[in-house]
């Protein structure tokens, strides 16, 4: 059985656009708040900026790039909440106690 391993993807409460190298490949991401829904989302960019997927929200309970394997991503995006796994991340807290992971299996 393959062993996962996690990488914290540092983010802070604010919205943000960060470049993150993910499996040797960079990627830009970009995160916002949705005020009227009350959570954050995020952009998948190519290193150069060009978008994959837009507007994903961020929750917790399952990979939220699953429906999009068909970009060979590599690894899964996990978001937690210490102390509430199931809990989303709030505007204050992402990046702090609200967290993305990258999860791959070696």
């Amino acid at each position: 059985m393959a062993q996962q391993v996690a990488f914290l993807i540092p983010l802070q409460p604010t919205p943000q656009t960060l470049t993150v190298v993910l499996n040797g490949v960079e990627y830009v991401l970009r995160l916002q708040w949705n005020v009227f829904g009350n959570y954050w989302v995020l952009d998948l960019n190519d290193g150069l900026g060009n978008p994959l997927v837009l507007g994903v929200p961020i929750v917790t309970g399952a990979d939220i790039m699953e429906q999009f394997q068909y970009l060979g991503l590599g690894g899964e995006f996990i978001v937690q909440t210490t102390n509430d796994v199931d809990a989303v991340p709030t505007f204050t807290n992402l990046g702090t106690s609200g967290n993305l992971y990258y999860v791959v299996a070696q």
